[in-house]
C-alpha cells in the first residue's frame, strides 16, 4: 500500500477583526471551516485557494502570503492532510453564485466566536490558522515553486 497525504488549501481571511469561515454539512453534522478544499491537477496551490474561496464563499480571493503549512491526521477517517494556508485579501463578492454542495453559508466570526465554537470545527486547523495569522506569521508565496 502506498501512503500519501491529501493536499489541501485554505484561505485565512480577516476583515475588521472577524474571519471568513464557511458552515458546511458533513457526516458529523454542521461544521465550520475556512474556505478550503483539495488541490486539483494542473493548478498551482495559490490558484487552488482562489478557486476554493470562490466556490465556497462567493468571494474573489487574492492570496498574498502563506500563513503556514500544516499536517493533521483525522483519526475518524484515518486520513492525513497536508494543508497550505494562504492569507490575503478579498475583492469582489458574487452573491448570485451558488455555493459548493454541502456549504450552507459563509459567515464572519470573531476570535471569541471561533474559540467558543471549537466543538463544531471541521478540524483543529481552523483555530490554529487564525491564531498563526494573528501572530503575524507571513511567508512569501515564492516559497512555492511550480514547474510545468
Amino acid at each position: 500500500m502506498i501512503w500519501k497525504p491529501h493536499v489541501t488549501v485554505a484561505a485565512v481571511i480577516e476583515r475588521d477583526g472577524k474571519f471568513l469561515l464557511v458552515e458546511e454539512q458533513t457526516s458529523q453534522g454542521l461544521r465550520f471551516n475556512q474556505p478550503a478544499g483539495h488541490w486539483e491537477p494542473n493548478e498551482t496551490l495559490a490558484a487552488a485557494s482562489i478557486r476554493e474561496t470562490l466556490e465556497e464563499s462567493a468571494w474573489d480571493f487574492d492570496p498574498q502570503f502563506l500563513t503556514g503549512i500544516y499536517h493533521w491526521h483525522a483519526t475518524e477517517s484515518d486520513t492525513t492532510y497536508l494543508r497550505f494556508a494562504f492569507g490575503g485579501s478579498l475583492n469582489r463578492h458574487h452573491p448570485e453564485l451558488k455555493l459548493d454542495e454541502g456549504i450552507v453559508r459563509a459567515v464572519w466570526l470573531s476570535m471569541d466566536e471561533i474559540r467558543a465554537s471549537q466543538a463544531r470545527h471541521r478540524s483543529p486547523l481552523i483555530l490554529r490558522c487564525c491564531e498563526d495569522y494573528l501572530a503575524g506569521k507571513r511567508y512569501p508565496l515564492d516559497l512555492l515553486v511550480h514547474y510545468e
